[in-house]
C-alpha cells in the first residue's frame, strides 16, 4: 500500500538539479527529509502538505494533518513508519 504523509513545511529553497522548481525541507514529527514542491508552488514555510514518494502532492491544514495521523494510528498503520524512524506529530 501506498501511502501520503502529511508534513510540516520548515524550510523553502530552489532545488539545485530543476531550476524551475523548489524542494523543502518538512519535518514529519521529527524526522527532516527533503521533499519535492513542484506540485505545491504556493505552499509556505509553516504550511503542512500531503508527501508521497518524495512530491509534496497537496496542501492542507494543521488539523486535517493530525486527523490523518490519529486516523493512520487508530487503523494500526503507523507502526511501520514508528519503527522506520519516520515519526509522527
Amino acid at each position: 500500500m501506498c501511502l501520503g504523509i502529511p508534513g510540516r513545511v520548515i524550510e523553502i529553497t530552489p532545488d539545485a538539479r530543476h531550476p524551475y522548481f523548489t524542494e523543502g525541507k518538512i519535518d514529519f514529527g521529527g524526522v527532516v527529509r527533503a521533499v519535492c514542491l513542484a506540485y505545491v508552488p504556493e505552499v509556505e514555510v509553516g504550511e503542512y502538505v500531503i508527501v508521497h514518494a518524495g512530491f509534496a502532492i497537496a496542501r492542507i491544514d494543521a488539523e486535517a494533518a493530525r486527523r490523518i495521523f490519529d486516523d493512520l494510528r487508530q487503523a494500526g498503520q503507523l507502526e511501520e513508519l514508528e519503527a522506520a524512524g519516520e515519526g509522527c506529530p
